[in-house]
């Protein structure tokens, strides 16, 4: 009887290690690898605080492992965040996102999309300064050479691109017929979604109108957008709505 006792928990244990050990392996496997683009520190003159940081607590969330880049190169302006006035200073893109990824961050040149799942990028206005010049050009506007080239790899491996508040332009820039969100058009709550809606169909792009809560696959493309702070919203409704964009990258990841 104590022999056949030894021999079942030797067995038992054995099944317990092997039962951990492929846990283990298919946790690993499964986990997403996502690339997350910021565009500086701070809502006028970079990355939205909240919205970068909603992305990477829905990705964590989710199981996904993530890395941070940024380009390295001067920022279009900086603005005094206090005054919401222009300063005299320069900053750089890659050392102001340095603040929001805890210093643990690379230069955008360095992302490989075959080490990535997926890549996201947060909204705030140095989307539309650093990462392409939208902010003072529209849809004339001209995007980041590095940045273009990270969407393009991307989509051209069939990967899934998350992209939230103004940032959907830049795939509207760089992908002729996509389709995104900026928001619902002709509604209060969404003031500068009307406008941005009509630049991103003369791209020759479709805007699909949707709400803070909702995000919108385009299927084809694997573009995932949703509004963000383009929506005067709460900001736990911003937090919710990344969150089912995120999920939603996850999902074609």
């Amino acid at each position: 009887m104590l022999t056949l006792l030894q021999l079942s928990g030797r067995n038992l244990l054995t099944f317990r290690t092997v039962r951990a050990v492929n846990q283990s392996f298919y946790s690993t496997q499964m986990a997403k690898r996502v690339a997350v683009v910021l565009a500086g520190c701070g809502v006028y003159d970079g990355s939205e605080i909240h919205e970068a940081s909603a992305v990477l607590v829905h990705l964590s969330r989710g199981g996904a492992t993530v890395n941070m880049f940024a380009p390295n190169t001067d920022q279009m302006h900086v603005v005094n965040h206090l005054k919401g006035a222009p300063s005299e200073e320069k900053r750089n893109v890659l050392v102001e996102s340095a603040r929001l990824a805890r210093g643990n961050i690379q230069d955008l040149s360095k992302l490989s999309v075959k080490e990535h799942d997926a890549v996201i990028f947060p909204g705030g206005f140095g989307a539309a300064k650093n990462l392409c010049t939208w902010a003072v050009q529209g849809k004339d506007c001209s995007v980041n050479d590095e940045v273009k080239a990270a969407l393009q790899a991307f989509h051209g491996e069939g990967k899934p691109i998350g992209l939230c508040c103004i940032s959907p332009v830049l795939a509207a820039k760089v992908f002729p017929g996509c389709e995104v969100t900026v928001g619902i058009e002709k509604d209060d709550k969404y003031p500068d979604t009307t406008d941005t809606a009509a630049a991103i169909n003369q791209l020759g792009c479709k805007h699909v109108s949707k709400s803070v809560s909702e995000s919108h696959v385009d299927e084809k493309n694997k573009l995932v957008t949703t509004c963000a702070f383009m929506c005067n919203a709460p900001i736990h409704e911003i937090f919710d709505g990344i969150g089912v964009m995120v999920k939603d990258v996850l999902k074609l990841a």
